[in-house]
């Protein structure tokens, strides 16, 4: 089912936490609703699922308009992060509680709970209760309850966050196979960019309660449209500096008072930018001893396969990946080679991209 949020804006008072959303998500597709705590992805899915009423704008299932439509006549299906599961009742219960409430005879419902069941492999489980499960159980039986009703979307809310670390890798790719398997358009709420960007087949940044950028998460984290999506997407965080743009030789290059930076021929921000911000990610910087270009070493935090050096270029900080094997020591003075072929760059007052544009 398609779904079509048209300037949807929803406000609590005179605070505005969805401002003129527009997001177009295709029949069965995976998308995720990435920003920070209190950015207005949430309040955008509840509008969506029919728990808020917008104050503005449209919401469109396929072609029909739904602003008006109950929750329960939307045909959804909604994973929470609390799980929201009845204590008293059996897993069993829980699952086909919704059929009940409709009067379904004894027989469908227990062939439908077999068929979820099977689906998430929580066969053996029906017959205990909520407090007897694991959290990742649980997950799979709140799953559950959503998928019996033959929900023509899916709407997760931060659905992993109670997982410990390794269960939320495990549930991740249970929840993406199942998605695709059952090719149910889905929206999935996250502020975890791992998250996003390993599920979903597009990434709605959202700031703000504005939408930031809604593409391809690897277009998202190499092309970013903002500084803000530039910081928020990539892990460690992209480096930023203030430069001035000079033309010397006919060479540009990208200066500041800690470094003269050539930059590439196919890499540079459109015309008539002077003074922008330049950003790098930590991985795209080298450790070299014969640079000119040095900064001295003030924490070294070990990642296993890298360790992240917080390391000070003058008054500015930088951070860099290094080798383990190199045994880098605080207070070491190193020098870095810059990928210029990776540099962003973002208007200092707008803090769009000067590379890329819609």
């Amino acid at each position: 089912m398609e779904v079509k949020l048209q300037n949807l804006t929803k406000k609590f008072g005179t605070e505005t936490a969805v401002d003129n959303m527009n997001l177009h998500i295709k029949d069965g597709e995976f998308v995720a609703f990435l920003g920070p705590s209190g950015c207005g992805k949430t309040t955008t899915l509840l509008m969506t699922a029919g728990i808020y009423k917008p104050d503005g704008g449209e919401i469109i299932f396929g072609d029909r308009l739904v602003n008006k439509v109950q929750p329960k006549d939307r045909n959804i299906g909604m994973v929470f992060q609390s799980y929201a599961l009845y204590p008293h009742m059996s897993v069993y219960e829980n699952i086909v509680f919704s059929m009940k409430l409709k009067k379904k005879s004894k027989d469908e419902m227990n062939r439908e709970a077999d068929r979820v069941a099977g689906l998430l492999g929580i066969g053996d489980l029906l017959k205990r209760k909520p407090g007897q499960l694991s959290g990742g159980q649980q997950q799979r039986v709140a799953l559950g309850r959503a998928l019996i009703k033959k929900p023509e979307l899916l709407l997760f809310d931060e659905p992993l966050s109670n997982l410990d670390a390794r269960l939320r890798i495990t549930m991740r790719s249970e929840i993406k196979k199942l998605q695709k398997d059952l090719n149910i358009t889905s929206i999935y709420v996250t502020h975890d960019q791992v998250e996003a960007m390993t599920m979903a087949d597009r990434v709605a940044v959202i700031k703000d309660g504005k939408l930031q950028a809604f593409m391809p998460p690897i277009e998202l984290h190499e092309k970013p449209r903002t500084k803000f999506i530039a910081h928020f997407v990539g892990n460690p965080p992209m480096n930023f500096f203030n430069i001035e743009l000079v033309s010397s030789d006919g060479i540009l290059k990208g200066v500041n008072s800690h470094f003269t930076l050539p930059l590439a021929k196919d890499r540079q921000p459109k015309e008539g930018s002077r003074e922008v911000i330049l950003g790098i990610r930590p991985e795209d910087i080298s450790i070299n001893p014969d640079s000119d270009l040095k900064a001295e070493v003030l924490l070294v935090e070990p990642l296993g396969r890298d360790d992240l050096l917080q390391c000070r270029m003058g008054k500015e900080d930088i951070s860099i990946l290094a080798d383990p094997k190199d045994k880098h020591r605080c207070g070491d003075v190193i020098g870095l080679d810059m990928d210029n072929t990776t540099f962003q760059f973002f208007d200092c007052e707008t803090e769009k991209s000067l590379l890329w544009f819609d």
